[in-house]
Order: structure tokens, then sequence, then C-alpha cells
């Protein structure tokens, strides 16, 4: 980690376990500052909130500074009340992360040997068992973090490299570490902010992303099987309706489409009247598609405005100090204040999950209309070319595309205007962000396996027709799609293709040679 902020895909990398986080020696000393700081004003016996005295409604009670790790310990010791399946191995591992880089900024006040510990955790691949359930992301996402900070502690079970479950202490012993005493204001520092919310949210971020680039690339092809209008790609489209995210879908397709000829030429002067007859003449060629061509740059447009928004905030978030109290060492301050309350990150969360779902329904309207032989140009139904009837094709297939769509949709309600009061109405409102977040981590694993469906059923009608007029880009395609499935000649179990290709798709560094293409488009 350098001064300045982690990258969105940095925070990627390290979650996945392909790049090591480090601090910069400007954050240890803001980490020691602040640090010193909080003992000072300890030994002055201020009332410092979760430090000196209880806490949430309890906070009337002052604590000798004597009890401080007694104090911490049961701070982590009654939020460790999570239920429900473990978060997955990436999420925790962003969490992590997250946390050290709100820590690293100085103002938490945590012992600086905390900090070591969890880069060290990181650079051995030891992942605390989090129950992913039971946060409101009020004070933060209390629940997870104290979860990692009994782990820390030598409480509850780890994973070292993705094994089974083991007690934390003989973690602690096998790697030659003492578990950590927690004191002053070490257990609230670690538990008292958004990080679950906001390590789950960056993967989210980049994850989103690269599903709008992998969709761009699929309806190029989609576009080109069904022989649709170039013209509608046109940037000059999207300067009269300057949408960021719309005016990029334009330069990418439009610059992406140039070396097809199995696209409908533009053609700069329209056929003129005069060449028309003069009666009525019936079952004319279309002058224009249907919406799932022709508005692509709108429909995919709009997604990536908002997934641009979503990053934006997770980027915020991820720069910020989210505990309380707040030090700031330099000043003599010690506030109380509200940083740990997750609303950014709900609302960012819950809109992005409505932009996934929106672009999961238009892969499978995608997936409907080519395995239509009434509507998808001649090729045949289900794209089964042999024996069709005796042979389904990816019947099966489109229909769990349109049953993945439907759960998708079952799951939309937003969670950020769902808050109950809780914690003797001291936590009178809550964001519940962390919930967002994780139905959002839900929708993104659902969209790339209807992704996978719809790569599965393009590139074999490519191969269906002659794949040689495609786009370079849609060659590549197919080129990368074959290395993960073979084409579909008699019917076969389809679902270990489609979770082969799903997870190659969702992976940064399987997709790397397909997102270049979009890169190398002219800005």
């Amino acid at each position: 980690m350098h001064d300045g902020q982690l990258t969105l895909e940095a925070i990627e990398a390290v979650a996945l376990g392909r790049q090591a986080l480090l601090l910069s020696k400007a954050q240890q000393q803001a980490v020691a500052k602040a640090h010193h700081f909080l003992l000072d004003a300890i030994a002055e016996r201020q009332r410092i909130y979760g430090v000196t005295t209880g806490y949430g409604p309890l906070a009337t009670t002052e604590v000798d500074p004597r009890q401080s790790a007694l104090l911490q310990q049961n701070l982590v010791y009654h939020l460790c009340s999570g239920v429900g399946e473990p978060l997955a191995h990436q999420h925790v591992r962003a969490m992590m992360v997250a946390r050290l880089a709100s820590l690293a900024l100085g103002h938490s006040g945590a012992n600086p040997i905390v900090m070591e510990r969890m880069q060290a955790w990181l650079a051995a691949d030891v992942v605390p068992e989090i129950p992913s359930q039971g946060t409101v992301g009020a004070s933060g996402d209390l629940t997870p973090l104290a979860h990692l900070a009994r782990a820390l502690s030598g409480g509850g079970r780890v994973s070292i490299q993705g094994g089974p479950w083991i007690d934390s202490a003989a973690a602690h012993q096998e790697f030659g570490w003492q578990p950590l005493v927690l004191h002053g204001k070490d257990a609230i520092a670690l538990v008292n902010g958004t990080s679950a919310t906001a390590g789950i949210a960056a993967l989210n971020a980049t994850a989103a992303e690269r599903a709008v680039k992998l969709s761009t690339l699929l309806v190029l092809l989609y576009s080109e099987l069904l022989a649709g209008h170039r013209e509608a790609f046109h940037p000059a489209i999207g300067q009269l309706r300057p949408h960021p995210g719309q005016q990029q879908l334009h330069r990418w397709l439009w610059s992406l489409s140039a070396s097809s000829q199995a696209l409908t030429p533009w053609q700069a002067m329209p056929t003129r009247l005069a060449d028309m007859p003069e009666n009525i003449a019936q079952n004319r060629p279309l002058l224009q598609d249907a919406y799932s061509l022709r508005c692509a740059p709108q429909a995919l447009g709009a997604v990536l405005d908002v997934v641009h928004q979503h990053a934006n905030t997770v980027r915020v978030e991820l720069g910020s100090v989210t505990d309380n109290p707040l030090l700031i060492a330099d000043d003599q301050l010690v506030l109380h204040g509200g940083n740990f309350f997750g609303q950014h990150l709900a609302f960012a969360s819950d809109h992005l999950n409505n932009a996934l779902i929106q672009m999961a329904l238009y892969s499978e309207r995608r997936i409907a209309r080519i395995t239509d032989p009434l509507r998808n140009k001649g090729l045949p139904a289900f794209m089964q070319p042999q024996d069709t009837g005796l042979h389904s094709g990816f019947m099966g297939a489109q229909v769990c595309a349109t049953s993945l769509v439907a759960e998708l949709r079952s799951q939309a309600m937003p969670a950020s205007i769902q808050s109950i009061p809780t914690n003797a109405d001291n936590q009178d409102i809550v964001p519940l962000g962390t919930i967002a977040a994780r139905r959002a981590s839900n929708s993104l694993t659902q969209l790339y396996q209807i992704l996978a469906i719809e790569t599965l059923i393009l590139v074999q009608g490519a191969e269906l027709k002659n794949s040689t007029l495609l786009s370079h880009a849609s060659q590549a395609l197919c080129r990368w799609a074959r290395d993960f499935a073979a084409p579909l000649q008699q019917d076969r179990p389809l679902a270990e293709d489609i979770a082969k290709v799903a997870a190659a798709l969702a992976d940064p560094d399987q997709v790397s040679s397909l997102l270049t293409l979009l890169d190398e488009t002219a800005e």
C-alpha cells in the first residue's frame, strides 16, 4: 500500500492472493503517532467512548483503564454473534485489506502490532471464519469484524491457504505467533468500521465493470449473427445524448465492429425515396433492428454509468476513516461521531444490484432471440446443428438462464430502506449496507452464469455461420471460449461447461486478453 489509496484492482489482486500488501513508511508513522496520542489520553484519564466507557447505550458506565484488556475482549465476545454460511475466502481477505486501509490513515489509535499481524495473515493466507449474517452496518460491520478480532486473539477458527477450518490457537502455534491481547482502542478500532461492506463492494466494483465489458463483446457477436445494422453503434448518436457510459459503449462497439463483414454496413446516405416503388411494398428489409441490438449502447451504457458511480463511492469509502471515536493527534482532538454509518455503500450497492439484474435480463433476452428459429435469421433451433428434435441443443441452458433471471428479480428489494431500530434504540436508524453488498455479490455470481450460457450459445452460432466474416473481436472471443468448452454436436450435460466458463469469465486473469480488445479501442 503506497501513501496514496489502493486501487480497486489492487484490492482485488490482494483478495485473490495475487499481490502483497505493504504499508508505507508514512502510514506506519501515522499509525504509531495516533497510538501514542491515545496512550497519553488514557494516561490523562480522558473520557473516551469504548476505551474508558462501556458500549452503545451502556456508555454511561465509566471503566478504569486497568480493565482495558477485559473491556476490549468483552466487546469482541458479545459481538461474536454472527450466523449463516461463512463469507467467501476472497471477501474476508478484501475485508481485511479495507480495514487495514482505514486504520493506516492514522486516526484510529490501534496498536501497530495489530496492523503487522493482519499483514502477516494476508501474506500467509490465514483467513478467519466469518459468519455472513448478523450485522446492520450502523456502527460499522460490528459482527463480522468482531469475528476477525476474535481470531486475531486466538479464538474461533481459521483456514490456511484455503484448507479446512482449524482452531485459531493451533494456527498461531503453527506459525510461531502469540495471539494478540487487545488493549486501549484495539478492539473497537477493528470492529467499528464499514470494512466488511467496503471489501465486498470493492470486489463487486471490479467484477461489475468486467461484466459490462464482456457483455459488450457478446452484444457485438450477437449483432453479427443477426446481421444487425452497424449504424446503431455510430458515435454521433452518443454525442447527441452525452451520458458517459452510453458514449463509451458507442466508442467500443463502433471501433470493434469496424472489421466485421457480418453486420449490415452503415451508409452515410439513406435510400432515396425516388428509388422506391410508387405503391405500397410489403415485407421490405427493416431499416433498424429490435432493441436488443439497436439499443445496446443505451442499455449497457446506463449500466456502465451505475457501475462507475458505485465504484467512485467505494473508492471514497476505502480512503476514509470509518471508526469512532476519531483521533486527530496534530490537534490533540478526540472526536465522537458516526463515520461508521454505512449509508453511502448501502445506497450504492442497491443501485448496482438493480443494474446487474437488468444486465442479466438483457443477456437472457439475447439468448432467447438467438435460440428461436423464428427470429434468429436461419440458425437452427436452440443452436443444435444435427438431428434437431432428436437432440435439443441449448434448450435446457436457455431455461436455466430464464430461471436465474427470475431468481435475481425475486432478490431485488433494496436492503438500504429496511431500517429497523436496534441496540435499545441507540441505533434507531441502520443502513444495512452489508446485506446490500452481499446481495450484489450474489447477483454477480448469477449474472456470470447467464453470461457463460450466452457465450456458449453465441460461439456455437458463430461456428455454424461463416466465422471469417466476424469482427476480429468476435473471432477472438470464439477462440477464447473453446479453451474452456468444446462445441455441442450431440446433447450432453452442460452444467460443468457452464460452471467452467462462468468461473473463467469472472477471473480477471483469465479474461485479460478479452478485456484488452476494449482497452485498445479509440477513446
